[in-house]
């Protein structure tokens, strides 16, 4: 029976200069993906550290990984995740 992940919450880190509002959409436009919330959680002169939930029917991490590192963000770890089971795939 297939599982899919439904919720991700990731610690991730980006650039200071590259806009949260933008991370938000590109994520939000991956397939399976329906809400995205971000929240600045620390602050330094070059870098800012990001709590971001990912939610949707089915969540593809590997192509998650693949937005964010094409944005110049990376995955400090993923602190939180919620799967199912689905057997209507």
């Amino acid at each position: 029976m297939p599982v899919v992940i439904k919720r991700l919450l990731l610690d991730v880190l980006k650039p200071r200069e590259s806009s949260i509002i933008e991370l938000s959409k590109v994520i939000c436009s991956i397939n399976g993906i329906d809400e995205v919330e971000i929240i600045v959680s620390e602050v330094d002169s070059k870098t800012e550290t990001l709590k971001v939930t990912i939610k949707g029917s089915q969540i593809d991490y590997g192509e998650v990984m693949k937005v964010i590192d094409k944005h110049g963000v990376s995955i400090k770890g993923v602190d939180e995740i919620s799967a199912i089971k689905d057997d209507s795939i």
